[in-house]
């Protein structure tokens, strides 16, 4: 069922929206005049306003300044472009950290960090919030009801961690409501361990910087701690919003894959997911990381459309070395965001600043002004977003789920583990990129999803699992369903204990192996490795010494101490099948495994060929086909088909040049 407030509340009678961040506090008001001009000619339907205009706002303690607001939210509205209005509390005036330094957040160090950039606040400092509600408060009992106003954008890219003693306190109870008593705390922290042992809750910190390793299931509470105190604060703002604007819908913009937040916990708090994502022009898998994490978002937001809210026309300012983007790649990125389900296309910013830390930062209208080859391409891309309007409200359709997991990134990431070179981010994105290449398409999931709905569950690495998680998966398969499980999984439970016994201990059964021994490698020595039919492959940095307790030996290491053991295996469960790797394969080994996986599962790609370089999708009745290459692309497609950028019919095939993007609605049915 479609939740009462969402996308579909900003896109009906706009189609796909179009636009980006809008600063005019940084500008005299004779520029905001031709700012509305130009964003109409761009075919700009939505702006956010606001998101560091609090000293603006509140000059000093207890003002109020809506004046300049006001006449701003006028000319938008009079021109027809929606507000998406944002409440100031990411970045404090200098007034607050000046009165109030208790607000101001504290490193690992003790060291209190000072007003001068931005996100300078304690998410757990009393005063912080009252300051930032009784604001907040009064922006939305002033623009209620406005025309103009569409959506609310609360705060900017949370992530704030603060160790002060406000902090301290917050944490000591969030444990208190967690655990009960010091009992069941000193249990679940093991604190017989280095005479931890805590014997009054004043002995409670946060993980401060210590002489050596700090306790892991400290770190690892902090963490879940630390993305639920930002939470708390995020519906305190929130609440005092739904209950004066009861009809807007409200969301915060998330960052991808951002360790400190637990978005799974986050999204169902926010009437939309919506994100900031600025590829890398740099990293050559930039298109596969990109569509994991917009899969990612589709995936916290349920299946339903969400919103790309930030992104970059050309560099951004922040990277060592901020390379330009190619020609076509602006309109080659925002598209594949709508490919992947977006419904919103948005940029940082309108108009780029003259001062400030992002002098340099790419934005809808340069520098150098409209008369420019970017603004161009900016006002030719929202062209053509109006002729994408049906897409708006249409889903993506996926029978492959991939899991992720925060807690279990969170507790891998610690120090005093056998090695500190298997990112979980890095193995989540190696799995991904067959499918991804194969234009498979892809649901990311937490580890407690429902599953019945999917053919082939990939689960890349789950070194934390909760038995009810590992009950599930094992359900899943004796249903009929194809697991495929990474190395160093199932290691330890929600504590962060390890789990005894050969492991992976709660999936052993499942998978009909188990294992005695995890054996890191060096770098520069792969570990051969030989498909049952003789073909071979290279292994790197991790193998594990495991042996089957039924499953079928599919491909076996064949060189040092782990030779004639499983690298991967085969297992018949009730109905299904499961894999265990225990290893990372090189690259071309996991695009076997996957479709050998694929074919388990009965699952095919959205086209029988895809040729390298190029993603297909398929959202909705359109096929997405986005040639990421530097080479023109010749691409089978199975049905006649009008492409909905051009108005152009291709049957057979069709030819992609760089960066080309085509969308084919069928005109004949497969």
């Amino acid at each position: 069922m479609t939740p009462r407030l969402g996308m579909h509340t900003l896109t009906a009678g706009r189609g796909l929206l179009f636009g980006g961040d809008y600063n005019p506090e940084q500008w005299p008001e004779s520029v905001w005049t031709e700012d509305v001009e130009l964003m109409r000619a761009a075919g700009v339907n939505l702006v956010t306003v606001g998101v560091f205009s609090w000293a603006r706002l509140e000059p000093e303690p207890g003002a109020r300044d809506f004046g300049w607001l006001d006449r701003v939210l006028g000319l938008l509205g009079d021109a027809g472009i929606a507000v998406d209005l944002a409440t100031p509390t990411a970045s404090p005036p200098p007034w607050l950290g000046h009165r109030w330094p208790e607000t101001l957040p504290v490193d690992e160090s003790g060291h209190r960090l000072w007003y001068g950039a931005r996100n300078q606040f304690c998410p757990s400092s009393p005063v912080y919030r009252e300051r930032a509600l009784a604001l907040v408060a009064d922006l939305a009992d002033r623009y209620a009801g406005h025309p103009a106003l569409a959506l609310w954008h609360v705060g900017n890219e949370y992530g704030q961690i603060c160790h002060c003693d406000d902090s301290a306190a917050a944490f000591r109870a969030w444990l208190q409501d967690r655990y009960g008593d010091l009992d069941g705390l000193n249990e679940a922290w093991g604190t017989t361990f280095w005479s931890q042992r805590y014997s009054d809750w004043a002995e409670v910190i946060t993980p401060r910087r210590a002489p050596y390793l700090i306790n892991p299931t400290q770190l690892l509470d902090f963490r879940r701690f630390s993305s639920d105190a930002l939470l708390a604060h995020y519906r305190a703002e929130r609440d005092l919003l739904r209950a004066r604007t009861p009809d807007t819908p409200v969301t915060t913009n998330f960052m991808g894959l951002f360790k400190p937040i637990d978005y799974w916990s986050w999204a169902p708090e926010e009437d939309l997911v919506s994100n900031d994502h600025y590829p890398d022009p740099a990293d050559p898998l930039a298109p596969a990381r990109t569509a994991l994490v917009h899969d990612l978002m589709r995936g916290l937001g349920g299946g339903r459309p969400w919103m790309l809210m930030e992104q970059a026309t050309a560099a951004v300012n922040w990277r060592p070395h901020n390379l330009p983007k190619p020609s076509g790649q602006l309109r080659l990125e925002s598209l594949q965001a709508v490919a992947r389900g977006a419904d919103g296309l948005c940029y940082f910013q309108w108009r780029a600043s003259r001062f400030g830390a992002e002098r340099f930062h790419a934005a809808m209208l340069p520098h150098a002004g409209p008369d420019t080859r970017l603004h161009a391409d900016v006002r030719a891309h929202g062209a053509e977003l109006r002729r994408l309007a049906p897409i708006a409200g249409t889903t993506v359709p996926a029978r492959v789920a991939l899991v992720h997991d925060w807690a279990s990134w969170w507790a891998l990431d610690e120090r005093g583990q056998p090695s500190d070179r298997l990112d979980p981010t890095d193995q989540l994105l190696s799995y991904y990129r067959p499918l991804w290449e194969r234009g498979v398409a892809v649901d990311v999931v937490p580890p407690s999803a429902e599953l019945s709905a999917y053919a082939l569950v990939v689960v890349p690495n789950l070194y934390l699992i909760s038995d009810a998680d590992a009950a599930s998966l094992t359900a899943y398969v004796r249903a009929g369903g194809v697991l495929v499980v990474g190395p160093y999984s199932g290691v330890v439970d929600p504590r962060a204990h390890v789990r005894t016994g050969r492991f992976p201990a709660p999936l052993r059964e499942v998978l009909g192996a188990s294992g005695e021994e995890w054996r890191p490698v060096p770098e520069d020595r792969p570990v051969p490795c030989r498909w049952s039919d003789g073909t071979e492959f290279a292994a790197r940095t991790w193998t594990e010494l495991v042996r089957s307790d039924g499953a079928e030996p599919v491909a076996a290491f064949t060189e040092g101490e782990p030779a004639g053991h499983p690298a991967v295996l085969r297992h018949r469960s009730g109905r299904g099948v499961a894999w265990y790797v225990a290893t990372l394969p090189e690259q071309d080994a996991l695009a076997e495994l996957t479709a050998r996986a694929l074919a388990d599962a009965g699952v095919t790609g959205v086209l029988p060929d895809v040729p390298p370089g190029v993603e297909a999708v398929r959202r909705g009745p359109a096929l997405f086909l986005l040639n990421h290459g530097d080479d023109a692309a010749d691409v089978p497609i199975p049905h006649r088909a009008e492409d909905l950028l051009t108005g152009t019919t291709a049957e057979g095939r069709i030819t992609l040049a760089p960066r080309a993007v085509a969308v084919l609605r069928p005109l004949d049915t497969p």
